[in-house]
């Protein structure tokens, strides 16, 4: 896609700080970090979401991102990270080609995570029958 931005990283118009590459994959360090060593992980091929990208390339993704996130940690001195990946512009999606936020945590205070609240439990089970019956 000419106009998608990750494919012009993908296909070398637009420059990028490599981490890793492969057949399948690249990864580079994103140019507005949340923290220091947060980095991308992205289809060479164009897949605007999860729910667009087959399903062999995502089995090959969480292995590839483990590994890349033990190197993160190690290489910036992070104790943890978290593992982000957004689907559709409702859920924080900003660029419409699929890939996986590797940030590397010091603190808990650089990413605050807020706790949802307790649920309904008169809900709950209409809320998963709905769910089961798309399954």
């Amino acid at each position: 896609m000419s106009d998608c931005v990750f494919c012009q990283i993908v296909n070398g118009r637009i420059p990028s700080i490599r981490v890793y590459e492969d057949a399948d994959f690249i990864v580079f360090m994103d140019i507005n970090p949340i923290t220091t060593g947060h980095c991308l992980l992205t289809t060479r091929g164009h897949y605007p979401t999860t729910s667009d990208a087959p399903d062999d390339l995502l089995a090959r993704a969480l292995p590839l991102a483990k590994k890349l996130a033990q190197a993160v940690m190690i290489g910036v001195g992070a104790e943890g990270f978290n593992l982000i990946q957004n689907n559709g512009r409702m859920a924080g999606q900003l660029v419409d080609h699929w890939h996986l936020h590797i940030i590397p945590r010091k603190d808990k205070a650089e990413l605050p995570l807020k706790t949802g609240e307790p649920a309904d439990f008169t809900k709950l089970p209409f809320v998963a029958d709905n769910i089961r019956s798309n399954l």
